[in-house]
C-alpha cells in the first residue's frame, strides 16, 4: 500500500517534470524544412542550408527569440514531390511553427495545399516559379525573385553583348514552363526568336539526341534551365560536341556544388544571380555574412546568401509574431513587414504582395571556379 509520503513524492516528481517539459517545449521555436539533401539539387540544398544555420546560430548565441531557441528539422525529399508531401505532412504533425526553404517548383506546388490545410506559414521557398506570387498564396511567402525575370534579364545581357543565335534547352515540368516564358518575353522584347528550343525529361534527361538538333542551328549561346546535375550533363554534352557557345542558366544553380560538378566546363559559364555579389563587402548584409561563414569555416556562395537571407526574413518574422508565436501570429506579423532593411536590400510584404525580393543580377565563373559580376 502507497503511503501519504510516497504519494506525495510521486506526485512531486510528476509535476517537475511535467514542468520541465512545459518548459522544453516552450523554449524552442521548431522549424521544418523538406528537401533534396541528396540526389540531384544536393549540392545547392546543402549550401542553403547551412548559410541559414549559420544565421540560427548567432540568434541562438544571442539567447534566441524571447529566451526560445530555433530548431531546423530537415528532411530528405531526395527531389521527389511525392516525398516531399510525406514530409511535410510529417513535420506539420510534429507541430512546427512554419515550414522554410525547400527546394523545387513542382515540390513547392505539391506542398501548398497543405499550408492552407493546416494553416502553417511557408517561407522562402527556393524556387523562383510564377506561380507562387501571383496569385497571392496567404500562407506562402517569397524571398528570392521570379524564374521569369531573372531568364529575361539573362536574354537581355546576351543581346546587349551581340548574341544574336540563342538557343534555349529546359526541362519538360512545370519549373521549366515558368521560366522559359520569361525567356521568350525577353527574345520578344529585342525582336529575336530562339533559333531552337528543346525539352529533356526532369527524372530521366538525356542529351544524347537532343544536343545534335541543337547544334546544327549554330547557337551562340545556350540557356539551360533546369536543375543540379542535369544542366551539368546537358552543358558538357554541349562542349563535348565540339560546341563553343556561350553556355548560360538560372540561379538555382548558383553553388559551389554545381561548379565542382561542372569541372573544366565550368569556365565562363554565366549564371543569374537573385541576392548581392558574396563578395561585395559594400553591402551590409554581405559583410555580415561573410564575417559568420569565415567564423563557421564555410565558403559563402550565392546558394549560401539565399539560405542566411531567408533565415533572416523567418527570424525578423518570428520577432514580430509576439513573445509566444503562433502559426497564425506568424502570418499576421510577416503581412505587415512592409519595409524589412535586411542589409542594404530591403524585403516586403503585404497581404496583396508575398514577392520579397526583386533582385536579379548575372555572374559569370571565373579561371579559379568563383563567380565574379
Amino acid at each position: 500500500m502507497t503511503s501519504l509520503r510516497q504519494l506525495a513524492s510521486r506526485l512531486l516528481v510528476a509535476s517537475l517534470t511535467a514542468t520541465a517539459l512545459a518548459t522544453t517545449a516552450h523554449a524552442q521555436l521548431t522549424v521544418g524544412q523538406t528537401a533534396g539533401h541528396t540526389g540531384t539539387v544536393a549540392a545547392s540544398v546543402k549550401e542553403a542550408t547551412q548559410g541559414a544555420k549559420m544565421y540560427f546560430d548567432i540568434v541562438n548565441a544571442g539567447g534566441g527569440i524571447n529566451g526560445q531557441k530555433i530548431t531546423l528539422v530537415s528532411m530528405d525529399d531526395k527531389f521527389d514531390a511525392k516525398l516531399a508531401v510525406t514530409n511535410a505532412k510529417a513535420l506539420i504533425d510534429q507541430g512546427v511553427i512554419a515550414l522554410f526553404l525547400n527546394r523545387g517548383t513542382p515540390l513547392t506546388q505539391a506542398i501548398m495545399p497543405l499550408l492552407t490545410e493546416h494553416k502553417i506559414p511557408l517561407v522562402a521557398p527556393s524556387t523562383g516559379a510564377m506561380a507562387l506570387h501571383k496569385p497571392v498564396h496567404p500562407w506562402l511567402f517569397n524571398v528570392r525573385a521570379t524564374y521569369q525575370r531573372e531568364a529575361e534579364r539573362a536574354i537581355e545581357h546576351l543581346s546587349l553583348i551581340g548574341v544574336d543565335r540563342i538557343a534555349i534547352v529546359q526541362v519538360d515540368d512545370s519549373f521549366g514552363e515558368d521560366a522559359v516564358l520569361g525567356a521568350l518575353a525577353g527574345l520578344a522584347k529585342v525582336n529575336k526568336t530562339a533559333v531552337a528550343h528543346e525539352k529533356y525529361d526532369r527524372a530521366k534527361p538525356d542529351f544524347g539526341p537532343l544536343v545534335p538538333k541543337l547544334l546544327a542551328k549554330q547557337p551562340q549561346a545556350v540557356l539551360f534551365i533546369g536543375s543540379g546535375t542535369a544542366v551539368v550533363q546537358g552543358m558538357k554534352a554541349v562542349r563535348a560536341a565540339g560546341s563553343t557557345a556561350q553556355l548560360v542558366t538560372l540561379s538555382n544553380n548558383a553553388s559551389a556544388g554545381f561548379i565542382k560538378d561542372l569541372g573544366d566546363v565550368a569556365y565562363g559559364v554565366v549564371v543569374s544571380q537573385v541576392f548581392p555579389y558574396e563578395r561585395s563587402v559594400a553591402k551590409p548584409i554581405i559583410k555580415e555574412a561573410l564575417e559568420a561563414a569565415q567564423k563557421a569555416g564555410i565558403e559563402l556562395t550565392p546558394t549560401t546568401v539565399e539560405g542566411y537571407v531567408s533565415a533572416k526574413v523567418l527570424v525578423e518574422g518570428l520577432k514580430r509574431a509576439g513573445p509566444k508565436p503562433t502559426r497564425e501570429s506568424l502570418r499576421k506579423a510577416l503581412d505587415g513587414m512592409s519595409h524589412f532593411d535586411v542589409g542594404g536590400i530591403e524585403v516586403g510584404y503585404s497581404p496583396t504582395d508575398h514577392t520579397g525580393l526583386d533582385y536579379v543580377d548575372l555572374a559569370i565563373v571565373d579561371h579559379s571556379g568563383k563567380f565574379r559580376r
